[in-house]
């Protein structure tokens, strides 16, 4: 028998007798502990769920230090305590960072973080969170923050459900929307709640993150540097569970090496250059997590790439960014409204063009036009009215793409068009009188008298038909309280009455240098000539 193989038989019967610890027992194969072989594979999973994540998601700052853009908050208010500002909404465009800024907050509090979606939760996912903070806030005092992304996705009566909670101090809400929150969210939610309004991000802003993202990029080749990342499991992510955002990360001692403008292509991309960044901040528009999405096409092509077929690539990769549901809507159709108001035909032709190739309703910008043609241009041109309506039926019957030559002529003819106001301020001033005393009687000679009853009670007497006479005749129309009234019962001005309008010399002076040449204004000449009646006198 080899040597040593005595160890591999079963124990002799003799053995049996003998004490436990006396006895021969074949060696153990040793085995991985479970928590290490749990840890390992849990590792596994979440290097494989970062490397599968898209670039906006991998890179996010760690600290406010490393967040760029939105110096009007970062710098000032949201230096100070977290929990002493209380809950709060964040409104700005898509990719500002909204949600950077509540995760970073909630990083610098003890407080216990919650993230929520409202897309793809509902109020029953909430309930739950509420009893839970109010159980840790009683066992370890540590309170909870609830941020919730699309806070607006949820109906006024569904966000009702935050108000007690928030009342009595056991969660503190933050709270992300690009949509107005005055329109949006209720009044006793906003109310609780302070505002935080988050600009859309500038080119030089853009520029920043892209560059701080190469470098990150360029970084992640070194293996001795990792990203750290954990995807959320579920809708719900706590602290530990940050998905990553539309900002980029950039490690403090990067941050110190990397501080100087970088003028040309970093040597690892020598095809994404400093124009073709210009290029890529314009598309974006303001949105970082666009901005790094068009940067991940980037660096996916050949470094030998013509810069002609990366800059072709950008463009086809960016969809038009009009919402016709949104505010974007409402300030474009504004904006044309006031060009047009303001005769510049040529910025009203723009706002025009920019809504009609963004997919915007045409019939949408015909009735706003009827209404411009009564509010603006009314009683100075009597054809503008008719020629706004004939405008909305053409949109009406013919559609686009024809219709646009339709739009296009009547606002070219709004915005040339002389412009009075009488007639919408006649109607604002008789709206004032009227509400005063809506109880006003009619005066008996203008009240109508279509039976004998009424003619004996005096109906229509004393009224003088005014096409009977030769000559202008009057008649009682006001009630005498109107009549009597300290501000009269002149509701319809004059043509050419300056009564209430402002004269403002820089506001003329700018316009004389941008829309006139320079030359001064010709009516400068009649307010000298009156003005010096008015001393003369």
């Amino acid at each position: 028998m080899p040597k040593g193989s005595s160890d591999l038989l079963p124990a002799r019967r003799s053995d049996l007798s003998r004490p436990s610890h006396l006895r021969r027992h074949p060696p153990e194969t040793p085995t991985p502990a479970p928590a290490k072989r749990l840890k390992a594979h849990e590792g596994t999973i979440s290097s494989r769920l970062a490397a599968a994540a898209p670039l906006p998601e991998r890179l996010r700052p760690r600290s406010l230090d490393d967040f760029v853009g939105q110096n009007h908050l970062t710098d000032t208010l949201l230096q100070s305590d977290a929990a002493a500002i209380g809950s709060m909404i964040f409104w700005g465009p898509p990719g500002c960072g909204k949600t950077t800024l509540a995760r970073l907050l909630a990083k610098r509090t003890d407080a216990v973080f919650k993230e929520l979606s409202a897309t793809i939760v509902g109020i029953n996912d909430v309930r739950p969170l509420f009893e839970e903070a109010k159980k840790t806030l009683q066992l370890t005092g540590r309170r909870t923050i609830i941020f919730l992304d699309e806070v607006h996705r949820f109906t006024k009566s569904q966000q009702d459900i935050f108000l007690p909670f928030i009342e009595q101090g056991h969660v503190q809400l933050i709270g992300a929307t690009t949509e107005n929150p005055s329109f949006k969210l209720n009044g006793a939610l906003l109310s609780r709640c302070r505002v935080f309004v988050l600009e859309r991000l500038s080119d030089e802003d853009i520029i920043d993150i892209v560059k701080r993202a190469i470098r990150r990029v360029a970084a992640e080749s070194s293996p001795a540097e990792t990203i750290e990342t954990e995807p959320p499991s579920s809708p719900i992510a706590s602290s530990s569970q940050l998905p990553a955002s539309s900002q980029t990360l950039l490690d403090s001692s990067q941050l110190t090496a990397s501080s100087q403008d970088e003028p040309n292509a970093p040597s690892s991309h020598p095809h994404i250059t400093a124009p073709l960044i210009a290029s890529l901040a314009s598309l974006s528009a303001g949105d970082a997590r666009t901005a790094l999405s068009l940067l991940s096409l980037l660096l996916s092509f050949s470094p030998s790439t013509p810069p002609e077929t990366l800059l072709a690539a950008l463009r086809q990769s960016v969809a038009t960014s009009y919402d016709r549901t949104g505010d974007d809507r409402y300030d474009l159709i504004s904006a044309l409204h006031k060009s047009v108001r303001g005769s510049d035909g040529s910025a009203a032709m723009y706002w025009l063009a920019r809504m009609l190739e963004g997919g915007e309703d045409p019939v949408y910008v015909a009735r706003r036009m009827a209404v411009c043609a009564s509010e603006d241009i009314g009683l100075a041109d009597r054809h503008a009215l008719p020629l706004a309506m004939a405008a909305l039926a053409a949109c009406q019957q013919i559609g686009m793409p024809e219709c646009r030559i339709h739009l296009a002529h009547c606002v070219a003819y709004l915005a040339e068009a002389p412009k009075s106001t009488r007639a919408y301020d006649a109607y604002d001033r008789a709206a004032a009188a009227a509400k005063r005393d809506m109880t006003q009687p009619v005066p008996v000679g203008v009240r109508n008298a279509p039976t004998a009853l009424l003619k004996a009670m005096g109906h229509g007497v004393g009224y003088r038909y005014n096409p009977a006479y030769a000559h202008p005749v009057t008649n009682t129309y006001l009630p005498p309280a109107v009549r009597a009234h300290a501000d009269g019962a002149r509701f319809l001005f004059d043509e050419g009455d300056q009564a209430g309008k402002v004269w403002d010399e820089e506001a003329l002076a700018e316009w004389e240098v941008w829309e006139n040449g320079g030359r001064p204004w010709e009516g400068r000449s009649e307010r000298v000539g009156e003005a010096g009646k008015e001393e003369g006198a």
